[in-house]
């Protein structure tokens, strides 16, 4: 009885746990879509192209390991997108390049 209980609750949390991946995906995409609007619209696209171009196409990779349901490759390049996005929004309030640690 006590297996049999087991494996019924298992096999309806698999649903949930597996589906964890896509929510914090999205989290991380919206994030990093916003930090990257944001430093577009303080000009990091001439101000700080390398950061800014960088954290573009971190978001674009982002968004193609999602569709394959590579969810956490996916949050991964969301997340140094984010990063990027905001080292170019940094530079262009600061008005100086910094390395990228």
């Amino acid at each position: 009885m006590r297996r049999s209980m087991f494996a019924v609750l298992l096999s309806c949390a698999l649903p949930v746990i597996s589906g964890c991946g896509s929510v914090y995906y999205t989290v991380s995409v919206n994030a990093a879509q916003s930090r990257l609007e944001q430093a577009k619209q303080m000009g990091a696209e001439t101000e700080a192209p390398y950061e800014y171009y960088f954290a573009r196409e971190h978001l674009r990779q982002a968004q193609m390991e999602a569709a394959e349901a590579s969810y956490s490759d996916a949050a991964s390049y969301a997340a140094t997108a984010e990063l990027y996005a905001q080292k170019a929004i940094d530079i262009v309030q600061g008005g100086k390049r910094q390395e990228p640690k």
